[in-house]
């Protein structure tokens, strides 16, 4: 499908950028993933983080809108404290009220959020909440080294569905120069296809094309890709050989290269306040494998 070149951003942030390696979050309501076995002396140690997905339909407009999802999303922050949290469908004023109660749970750490909106064809402009805030996609996390500046990569899909005013985003942020987190919401009409078109050329195109030209890191992608496996079409036929995925049962992925291991897969009810559970993962990214770009 014809559409008009996408827009990428690349912007850096002087300040805190992502998260702490290896700190588990202390919950007393969920027992925290096994540590990894200790290392050789002399050979890098894992880093283990808990990444929290979650679609909060919270543009005013939509079906699925109860004006209760921010609060639901401020409980599960609070009880689960993940390392890293992916968010669609949010207004650009939640992200500075998630960030507030993200820094609750990590504090004395550097905290960064970052924002892309998705494009609003008709008007050129940016799609707008029913408050008239930007509306579109968020990421949250914290560092590791404080201080350490940290690299926004953000755009829209260079294929959308020319019947929908909304131009889908993507947005990824080089967390602590040993991780390219990102997320996406991935379109929800054309029969599917359009969403198919956007992933195979997020995860076969602009990721490697940012490792090429950045240097690589191991990157995971969480987000709503408005695909499912085992249908027609199927997600995992834009999944990159090599690359781990897991879901929600549904529409929500977290997919993740070769040197990063998905594990401890949950589901985190959000109480009827959106359309979508939570998707909570576990991830442990071998520091050790060739490739990684030095810090």
């Amino acid at each position: 499908m014809a559409a008009r070149p996408y827009r990428f951003l690349l912007r850096t942030l002087a300040v805190g950028c992502i998260l702490a390696a290896a700190a588990l979050p202390a919950n007393p309501q969920a027992a925290p993933p096994a540590a990894p076995p200790a290392a050789p002396t002399g050979v890098a140690q894992p880093t283990v983080l808990r990444m929290l997905q979650m679609n909060l339909c919270n543009s005013g407009l939509a079906g699925c809108y109860t004006g209760r999802a921010m609060a639901r999303a401020t409980e599960v922050i609070t009880a689960e404290a993940p390392d890293l949290v992916t968010l669609n469908e949010i207004c650009a004023g939640d992200l500075p009220a998630l960030r507030r109660v993200f820094q609750t749970v990590h504090p004395g750490q550097s905290v960064v959020a970052a924002f892309q909106a998705a494009g609003d064809r008709p008007s050129g402009d940016d799609t707008r909440c029913r408050n008239g805030q930007r509306f579109g996609i968020g990421l949250l996390a914290h560092l590791r080294t404080p201080g350490t500046p940290s690299t926004v990569y953000a755009g829209t899909h260079p294929t959308q569905d020319l019947a929908d005013p909304e131009e889908r985003a993507w947005l990824c942020v080089d967390v602590d120069r040993g991780l390219l987190a990102c997320t996406t919401h991935l379109s929800a009409s054309g029969g599917y296809r359009v969403a198919l078109a956007q992933c195979d050329h997020l995860l076969g195109t602009i990721l490697p094309t940012i490792s090429r030209d950045a240097g690589y890191e191991p990157t995971v992608l969480g987000g709503d890709l408005n695909l499912r496996a085992g249908t027609d079409p199927d997600v995992r036929s834009c999944i990159p050989p090599g690359h781990q995925r897991v879901d929600d049962g549904r529409l929500q992925h977290v997919t993740a290269t070769a040197d990063i291991t998905l594990c401890c897969r949950s589901q985190v009810p959000m109480n009827g306040t959106t359309d979508h559970p939570g998707l909570l993962v576990t991830l442990t990214i071998d520091s050790s494998r060739p490739g990684r770009r030095p810090a």
